[in-house]
């Protein structure tokens, strides 16, 4: 437990992206007696599933008017959750609030994933607010340590498990993805702007290509968060598609980071991963 976690005051604003994390998140929240309020981002999150909390929709830009909302709600701790479609500057309808922090926002645009919502989130702990992570809202949605699924990883599996966090670690500080594809020792792809499941997809049309010759049921797909990056956003996320996935391009399994890793619908995934006959294993951070 994070020292925040000890310290979490309700409401929790949810700034909530797409995907169904935003609500497994407030789902938590509630079992634990905290209550969520969520802030929907529009064009990400799911108008149909956010009915059941109490919720605000905001746009991106929307700065003064969020942080408004989070006072009038009383949220003081705030996450980030959820998938987000990456916006153009010019895509933006700045208010007030955001025109007058406009050159750190600019700022926060000029690197990765990690690097706009931690430039963003420090805006808002200037404002008062305090960011949480998963960690400290929501323990139980992360990936445990050990193997989840029926099938376990051989030798030539975790030498490309060790293989594959090697070259996220040498990839980190470029904030370029958090995934790598890795067959018996060769590193045949590596996340970027189209995502993992994109990653996956490429594999699988590589293999159908004749491109890799390795049988199937070789190869790991490993996940792990940049080095250096703050944890309490932009955590990997791994689920059922990203099993189907990973099957589809003939993989023998999955390997993540133990703690620090979203397992989003858990018994989906695994009931997924035992019908593929994949492994799914969380490895010690």
């Amino acid at each position: 437990m994070t020292s925040a976690a000890s310290d979490i005051s309700s409401p929790v604003g949810v700034i909530a992206g797409g995907g169904a994390m935003p609500f497994a998140v407030a789902d938590s929240l509630v079992a634990r007696g905290i209550a969520p309020v969520l802030f929907a981002l529009r064009g990400s999150c799911d108008p149909e599933r956010v009915g059941r909390f109490r919720h605000h929709w905001i746009s991106v830009g929307q700065l003064g008017r969020a942080t408004k909302l989070f006072r009038s709600e009383g949220c003081r701790d705030l996450i980030f959750i959820g998938t987000l479609l990456r916006p153009a500057l010019s895509e933006i309808r700045l208010d007030w609030g955001t025109v007058r922090v406009l050159g750190r926002i600019f700022a926060a645009f000029r690197g990765g994933d990690n690097h706009l919502l931690s430039g963003i989130g420090r805006i808002l702990e200037q404002d008062g607010f305090r960011m949480v992570g998963v960690r400290d809202v929501a323990p139980d949605v992360l990936m445990p340590e050990g193997n989840i699924a029926r099938a376990v990883p051989d030798s030539t599996d975790i030498a490309d498990i060790a293989r594959g966090r090697e070259v996220l670690g040498a990839l980190g500080p470029f904030d370029i993805g958090q995934a790598v594809v890795v067959i018996d020792g060769h590193v045949v792809a590596v996340e970027d702007i189209e995502g993992t499941d994109g990653l996956l997809a490429r594999v699988a049309r590589l293999r159908e290509a004749g491109r890799i010759r390795a049988k199937a049921g070789r190869g790991v797909l490993v996940k792990a968060p940049k080095s250096g990056q703050d944890l309490r956003y932009d955590l990997p996320t791994v689920g059922a598609r990203t099993v189907e996935g990973a099957a589809k391009a003939g993989l023998a399994g999955i390997a993540v980071i133990a703690g620090h890793t979203i397992a989003a619908d858990a018994q989906a995934m695994i009931a997924a991963a035992d019908h593929a006959g994949l492994f799914i294993q969380g490895v010690p951070a």
